[in-house]
């Protein structure tokens, strides 16, 4: 029986329109037991983002006992059954699967479900730095450590349980099985698969050639601002800046909903489905940073939005009120629901990467969430203070100054936007968003995201915000 015949009756992996558990049952076990699938075939039907592939990969980890295991025995386990390939929000929804499974079967080895997860990626990431073909400076078990602070559900992991963690990893890399046709690919080539690229910006975790990501879209989310707004793109992916041609000012009905900015044509109607347009436009907010536009003097009320992917927005609104509310509501979502951000791998001294910013909503508690924020701001700040303390001497190759240049930026940047954050969390994030603004609505389930988020939403098609790690370029030059 081949792959298309298994799926007859189950052909419901991209709409998610017959939800049968029964189904998904076989379809697990199938895939488990490899009858009429190949081990690359297992990560695609697990990793979509509908209510199908989601209780086909939680019938599929009931194969798996953890129970009393470590974490990396466990994925050790857990990436020999099969090829973890992908694009890179696939990958990350088959992790998070591992992840809750993992937390079932061990709910007292680490505390916070959302805390497994975010150290099932460390490890991936500490694999990549620690056998991958990247040159220089390795990261060590301190740098390992520091880079997780307070990730933990706004705690720290415990000491020797992280020494153990990196320990283990560097003594015996992680590896998957692979189907005896396939080129054998390690985590690292991955990761890195654009590494011996002459592109100035590596990725390193790719999601290939696909300009389009996943973007959680949740028809029920809480409409939090709506009003006209003019937009002008300035600046692509990683800073890059926008080609003159593409420069132009255009009027949007805009939506804030969920933690995402619709850009739509015409006013927003709830019972109003969205067209290709609307997605193509949208902007996702999370790890976002919205401030008013003082290098720009060509129009009044502008504001700056700069994304997790570093592009970088105007926005015209239609009075200064309007531009303050609008700064205010955007930075308010991304400060309340931003999950929290995964820790950087260490390839090289004089190569930058910025970590990993998911565009999944964070599961903590608004107190959880505030020291999330300020453990990450204490810990930027310190970084900072540090990178300034040693700046490149004189005689180094322009190259090496700018690196440094880009990393004081990047800071800098980080440095203002968890202080934006931490200021939100801390006058009250549910107060700014309904007391202030009549067409807020923020709902108490959202206002305190639950531990165990039985429901996952559709996900529609919205430009590529990353959760994938870029090397670094700079702020783009003075907005004209």
């Amino acid at each position: 029986m081949d792959v298309v015949e298994c799926l007859k009756d189950t052909d419901v992996l991209h709409n998610g329109s017959r939800s049968d558990q029964e189904a998904a049952r076989r379809l697990a076990r199938r895939l488990y037991h490899l009858e009429g699938f190949r081990r690359s075939d297992v990560a695609k039907h697990l990793g979509k983002n509908n209510d199908f592939s989601k209780m086909v990969a939680e019938e599929y980890l009931t194969f798996f006992e953890f129970t009393d295991q470590t974490l990396d025995q466990s994925l050790r386990c857990f990436l020999k059954a099969f090829s973890l390939m992908g694009e890179t929000q696939e990958r990350e929804r088959v992790l998070i699967h591992f992840s809750n499974r993992y937390y079932q079967c061990n709910p007292t080895i680490i505390t916070a479900q959302d805390g497994v997860h975010c150290l099932t990626c460390a490890l991936m990431l500490l694999n990549t730095d620690l056998h991958g073909p990247n040159i220089g400076k390795k990261m060590t078990c301190q740098e390992f450590i520091n880079n997780l602070d307070g990730l933990n559900g706004g705690q720290d992991f415990p000491r020797e349980l992280l020494k153990s963690l990196y320990n283990s990893i560097k003594n015996e890399k992680l590896e998957w099985a692979v189907d005896g046709d396939e080129l054998k690919k390690s985590l690292s080539e991955l990761a890195d698969k654009n590494h011996h690229s002459h592109s100035k910006s590596i990725s390193r975790i790719s999601s290939g050639s696909n300009p389009f990501l996943d973007i959680a879209h949740d028809p029920n989310a809480a409409v939090y601002k709506t009003g006209f707004l003019a937009r002008k793109i300035h600046a692509d992916m990683d800073g890059k800046k926008t080609p003159r041609g593409k420069r132009g000012w255009k009027t949007f009905y805009a939506v804030l909903k969920g933690m995402i900015l619709y850009l739509q044509k015409d006013e927003y109607k709830p019972e109003k489905a969205l067209s290709e347009d609307d997605l193509k436009n949208a902007i996702s907010v999370h790890h976002a940073l919205a401030i008013k536009a003082m290098d720009y003097e060509k129009k009044p009320n502008v504001l700056k939005l700069k994304t997790a992917d570093w592009r970088v927005f105007l926005f015209q609104a239609q009075s200064p009120e309007e531009m303050e509310s609008w700064i205010r509501i955007i930075n308010s979502v991304a400060a309340m629901f931003s999950a929290p951000s995964f820790p950087a791998a260490i390839g090289s001294q004089k190569k930058f990467s910025r970590p990993l910013l998911p565009a999944t909503t964070t599961r903590m508690s608004q107190e959880e969430q505030l020291k999330s924020h300020e453990a990450k701001l204490k810990h930027v700040s310190t970084e900072l203070a540090e990178h300034r303390s040693y700046p490149p001497d004189k005689k180094v190759k322009a190259k090496e100054i700018d690196e440094y240049r880009l990393k004081e930026h990047y800071l800098e940047f980080e440095e203002n936007r968890y202080e934006m954050y931490v200021k939100l969390l801390k006058e009250g994030v549910k107060e700014l968003l309904t007391a202030k603004d009549g067409d807020a609505a923020l709902k108490k389930s959202q206002s305190s995201p639950s531990l165990n988020q039985d429901s996952q939403p559709a996900a529609a098609k919205v430009k590529r915000n990353t959760s994938e790690r870029k090397d670094y370029r700079p702020e783009t030059p003075k907005v004209t």
